[in-house]
Order: C-alpha cells, then structure tokens, then sequence
C-alpha cells in the first residue's frame, strides 16, 4: 500500500490532504484500502489530447487486465485528483503506480484560485461517470465541502465539523475551519 503526499502544495491545502491521508493510515497498513495523491494519475477511457470523452474505467469490466496494465492504462488521458481512495471498489495501476485505473470510493478536490472553471466542470463531470464513486469539492478559502455520490449532490459538510463519507469514514478536519 502507497501513499503519495504532496510536494507543491502549501498552507491550508497540504494541511487538509495530509489530515485525510492519515485518517485512512490505518486501512492501508492492514491493505485494506490503496489511496493516492496528487503525483499519481486517475486515468479514464479517452485518449490521450481527446479529453473529451469522460468516464471513469470500471476495472470489472476489463477482459484482459494485464494487457489494460501493461499497455492501455499507458495509453489514457488522466486528470490528477488531490486524494483517492479505493477502500471497496476494484482498482488497477501500472508496474511503477503513476497512473491508476478505477472508480475511487473518494476523490477529493482541494479548489484554489489556479483551478479554472473549466477544469472544475470537466472534472466534477468525470467523477460524476461512477455511481459509485463519492467526490468531494473544498474551497480554500471557505469552510463548505460540496459532496456528490455520482451525479447526484447529496447533503453538503462544513470543516467546522468532523467530516464523514457514506461508508463512514471520518476526517477531523476542524482545525483547518475558517473563523
């Protein structure tokens, strides 16, 4: 089990990733989760400069899943979210874990003033492709965490609160709360 802490981030962002990543420590030591940060790519069937097609690879799907690791998970177009977790749901990576194939149990999206709209509509739309798969939206500057499971918006979290997924997975993140 991996996990990839951030580099290039500073301040409040590297704080709430880092605060994530250790509230699911505990799953990967007994390899019961895989969760990833930013440095590893989340790939998704389109190809590489065809963005335009946005879903995510549901690994269960995958006829050949060496073929898929060795070769085609190369060949994808990815986006790189801030924080995956595969906790539940069938995940695949290639030989060196720089891209990972999947439909995450969590994405979280950290938002800052760099993320152009554009960005964010292609990305909440890529997440959005799983059913399965809980995404998570924080504003730097604010304490609201928007939170969808699939396409449908579900009830929205505050940091000035403890943080908790639909399969109950908590994040005390009120120390990072805005006053």
């Amino acid at each position: 089990m991996s996990v990839y802490m951030p580099m290039s981030t500073t301040g409040r962002h590297s704080r709430i990733l880092m605060t994530i990543s250790s509230a699911v420590i505990e799953f990967l030591r007994k390899k019961e989760a895989y969760a990833v940060q930013e440095e590893c790519a989340l790939v998704h069937w389109g190809y590489k400069g065809k963005s335009d097609f946005k879903e995510l690879v549901n690994i269960s799907e995958i006829e050949d899943i060496d073929l898929f690791t060795e070769v085609t998970i190369n060949e994808l177009d990815y986006v790189q979210p801030d924080f995956v977790l595969f906790k539940d749901n069938p995940y695949a990576h290639n030989e060196n874990e720089t891209k990972i194939a999947g439909r995450p149990d969590l994405v979280v999206e950290v938002w800052s003033k760099g993320n152009s709209k554009a960005e964010r509509e292609f990305k909440l739309d890529l997440y959005s492709s799983s059913e399965i798969t809980e995404h998570w939206y924080i504003e730097q500057n604010l304490n609201e965490v928007i939170c969808y499971l699939g396409r449908e918006r579900i009830g929205g979290q505050s940091l000035t609160d403890v943080l908790v997924t639909r399969g109950g997975l908590q994040f005390d993140l009120r120390y990072l709360a805005l006053n």
